[in-house]
């Protein structure tokens, strides 16, 4: 046995010890990002001192962090005290095509050292926590206390958005669609796409009037697709617009009385042969289980909410009087979920 190998019963041991230090490696992730190191790294091996000049910090505790990152394959180190991209690591750069920078910072923001630790009493209780923490609920605490958590939230938003906007395009089929409805749509990425690739399609963004005021400019006025884009305020739990199409996309992750009540809500103004489109990730058939189920945890400690097993969604269209009529994937974690009114 070389020195680098273990019995198995002690690398069993290593690895659940690897597992509990899950909050480390996030500290690590946080840290390389926010100094930016992984932008400050070029396609050449530099040194952590060279780096550490560039950054402004300790070389000694710069290369430790970049070591023991190393470990878990981000960033590599080629010779002593020299580092190079892979292919983990690249992608923390804020100028790469398949960026995840955001999504990285948003699941180390501030708040979240704070909740973690109170997993076990949302796992008691079933209930959110935050709260109870924080005095007040998630998306008020962001606004009015965060600011910058409110930052990270809408860029981590529109990076994923980027990444999955045209791969739902690719699936999602809108011929014979007049208006598309966005609900919940954010920025407005996904709409902007379909209207781009559709000439003859006009669409409605629909989300809390402070999301749509930073809608993306294509869809505003004076904006190139303005003549068939409406950007519209309101709270989907209160009202929907009519149109031939509502689209739902990653919205329904709160709790269940909400999403019952904003599938009712779409359910009562789609058009007479129109059509509910629901994008969304589905926690037993997704192609990254880490990913979705800490999330789902996630969103059970801030807002009480879930990520959706086939059979839970299923139960909550039926509350809403509706069913399940095709499921597809896509390129990304995403599937298109069509639903109708049942019997219709």
């Amino acid at each position: 046995m070389s020195a680098n190998e273990y019995a198995p019963e002690l690398a069993t041991a290593a690895r659940v010890k690897e597992l509990a230090m899950g909050l480390w490696v996030s500290a690590m992730m946080m840290t390389a990002v926010r100094l930016r190191v992984p932008d400050e790294i070029g396609d050449k091996p530099v040194s952590a001192e060279e780096l550490a000049s560039r950054l402004e910090v300790d070389p000694a505790a710069l290369a430790r962090l970049l070591r023991a990152l190393g470990t878990h394959g981000v960033f590599k180190e080629t010779d002593d005290d020299v580092f190079a991209h892979t292919d983990l690591s690249r992608v923390l750069r804020e100028d790469d095509v398949n960026s995840v920078r955001y999504q990285v910072l948003w699941t180390v923001a501030p708040w979240t050292w704070q909740t973690w630790p109170h997993l076990e009493t949302a796992v008691r209780t079933g209930e959110r926590v935050f709260p109870d923490l924080y005095g007040k609920e998630f998306f008020p605490y962001l606004a009015e206390d965060a600011p910058e958590s409110a930052e990270i939230f809408n860029r981590a938003m529109t990076q994923s958005s980027g990444f999955t906007s045209a791969m739902v395009a690719d699936v999602l089929d809108v011929r014979g669609v007049r208006e598309v409805v966005d609900v919940g749509g954010g920025r407005g990425h996904l709409l902007r796409t379909l209207l781009e690739r559709n000439a003859w399609l006009a669409g409605v963004l629909y989300d809390l009037p402070g999301v749509v005021a930073t809608a993306d400019p294509a869809l505003r006025t004076g904006g190139e697709l303005a003549d068939r884009a409406r950007v519209v305020g309101g709270d989907c739990v209160e009202r929907v617009p009519p149109g031939d199409l509502h689209i739902l996309k990653n919205l329904l992750e709160w709790d269940d009385d909400r999403t019952v009540a904003t599938l009712r809500n779409v359910a009562d103004v789609v058009h007479p042969g129109g059509r509910i489109v629901l994008v969304q990730n589905l926690v037993d058939d997704s192609p990254e289980p880490k990913v979705t189920t800490g999330m789902d945890l996630m969103l059970l400690l801030n807002v009480g909410g879930k990520k959706h097993t086939r059979r839970h969604l299923t139960e909550l269209l039926t509350r809403a009087g509706l069913e399940v009529v095709d499921v597809r994937p896509t390129a990304s974690s995403l599937f298109i979920i069509e639903v109708a009114r049942i019997g219709a």
